[in-house]
């Protein structure tokens, strides 16, 4: 029996991938002779999709920021899959240019197996990645993808269906990376207490201040711009240094805001937003909070992704109760006992000498190559911390402790489902042979909970004494000397933060209602 017979349909889909093939080649685009084969080179090795991520990291916000890393690491993943899996399982001769028009050929013929399309893959693995963060970067992106993956036919280097066969590899990569690591979509807000707060419908009564030395410095134009449009009379202080420390300012607005029957705003990064928490609990005021750092970690978890969220909870008058972590020192050489506060994570050993390190270096060479100089010092230079923790010796390498128990992948956080959960999330890892090694594969391959270095509990507080004269901690990315011993404990719901309810947040969809979750 010949071939054709044993495998009919096999050889109708190729009859017909090659027919469509010789109608694209024999097709005339003036227009596109010279734009496609130019931008199917850029995409070579990823480079067009680099180019695009490192401006939406610039240009587009903490949403941009996540899409681009999402696309990146969807990029990554199928990259891997066709040259490692794709191309060694399925040996397809590239097709014959003869039917291609010379203008089109690319300088150098691709010599691997046709099927399936790399630069299809990353083309639909970037894209869609973007999109599943960030639905309109990913519509706006969509065009030049098609365009990429079109363009591999047009040259002459790929059948149609090596290109069908990448672009669907393509957006199975960026699945299979959001089943890992799950976009804020499918993390809506959890139910949390509601809290009675006034409505401000223009704005009336709201302090807002906003600090220009934060992440987003570039685009404080447009979130100002928006502030001033959805709510006219609010009063917008924009910080300066001159007129004193941050913390007096926002403490200044807070009494301000309190006399007025009003409520405090704050534009800025996790360090601005933790300070004006401080100063709306002195004042006993609701807060505010407009993204405009690098991450903006305790907004997002909030619910809070744009101005517009914030304002439209103002307006409304929707906000809820949160937990307030607090530091209190036990003893202190000059015998200060004041509390510091996070809302979002507390720790010790190598990430506050991390965060230093990288301040020290961010202004010469740029904050990616300040973190990566950090991290190779710390590996080859730095010794474990030997403290007590509820009163038992330790030689750790970090201890960490969030607000709120976070959603994780391997040690890192990654995002909360309750901010008013009552409880710390408290990760240790410990010191010892080869532990820094050890750790590092555990977390690799997901069994971080079976290595002996690592422990994780969550306590309602944390003791945490003997500490060395030169130890310091990190709370909401600022970094401070840290006493002899102190106290790691909650203020329950003792935060009240505007939020809009789920029915004015994209794509939000609570499972119940926002007064039934603790």
């Amino acid at each position: 029996m010949s071939d054709r017979a044993r495998h009919p349909i096999r050889n109708l889909l190729r009859a017909a991938d090659q027919s469509l093939f010789q109608s694209v080649a024999a097709r005339e685009w003036p227009a596109a002779e010279t734009v496609l084969p130019r931008l199917s080179r850029s995409a070579n090795h990823g480079l067009l999709w680099g180019g695009v991520a490192l401006g939406m990291w610039a240009l587009a916000g903490a949403r941009g920021r996540r899409a681009a890393v999402r696309g990146v690491t969807s990029l990554a993943l199928a990259s891997v899959t066709v040259n490692t899996i794709g191309k060694r399982s399925v040996g397809r001769a590239r097709p014959i240019r003869d039917a291609v028009p010379v203008v089109r050929h690319l300088p150098r013929q691709p010599f691997t197996s046709s099927f399936p399309s790399g630069h299809a893959a990353s083309a639909a693995a970037f894209v869609s990645g973007v999109a599943l963060e960030s639905p309109r970067w990913g519509a706006a992106l969509a065009p030049l993808a098609a365009s990429v993956a079109f363009s591999r036919v047009y040259t002459g280097v790929h059948y149609p269906g090596d290109v069908l066969a990448g672009a669907a590899l393509g957006v199975g990569a960026a699945y299979a990376v959001r089943g890992l690591v799950p976009s804020r979509s499918q993390m809506p807000p959890p139910a949390r207490p509601r809290a009675d707060v006034p409505a401000l419908p223009e704005g009336e009564g709201l302090v807002v201040v906003v600090n220009p030395s934060s992440g987003s410095q570039p685009q404080l134009a447009d979130p100002i711009k928006q502030l001033r449009t959805m709510l006219p009379q609010a009063e917008v202080v924009l910080y300066d240094e001159e007129a004193g420390p941050l913390p007096k300012v926002l403490a200044k607005a807070a009494r301000e805001a309190a006399h007025r029957g009003g409520a405090l705003g704050v534009c800025g990064g996790d360090g601005t937003v933790n300070a004006a928490a401080t100063a709306a609990l002195a004042a006993d005021v609701p807060l505010m909070v407009l993204p405009g750092g690098t991450f903006n970690h305790f907004a997002a978890d909030l619910g809070v992704d744009t101005v517009a969220d914030a304002c439209t909870a103002v307006m409304q008058g929707s906000a809820v109760r949160t937990d307030v972590g607090r530091i209190r020192p036990l003893r202190t050489a000059d015998g200060g006992t004041e509390p510091a506060y996070f809302l979002n994570t507390f720790s010790m050993g190598v990430y506050p000498e991390l965060v230093r390190l990288r301040e020290r270096w961010a202004p010469r060479i740029g904050g990616p190559p300040a973190t990566l100089l950090g991290v190779a010092r710390i590996l080859r230079q730095s010794a474990p911390m030997r403290v007590e923790v509820n009163g038992h010796r330790r030689s750790l390498w970090l201890l960490f402790a969030g607000n709120g128990l976070y959603r994780s992948v391997g040690i890192a956080p990654v995002r909360r489902h309750d901010l008013a959960d009552g409880m710390l999330d408290v990760r240790v890892a410990h010191a010892g042979r080869f532990a820094r090694t050890r750790l590092l594969a555990a977390a690799c391959v997901g069994r971080l909970a079976r290595t002996p270095f690592y422990a994780a509990a969550t306590p309602k507080r944390l003791l945490i004494s003997g500490l060395p004269e030169e130890a310091c901690m990190a709370y909401d990315g600022e970094v401070a000397d840290a006493p002899p011993a102190l106290l790691l404990d909650k203020l329950a719901e003792a935060l009240t933060v505007y939020r809009p309810t789920s029915d004015d947040i994209p794509g939000s969809s609570l499972a119940a209602p926002m007064d039934s979750g603790r």
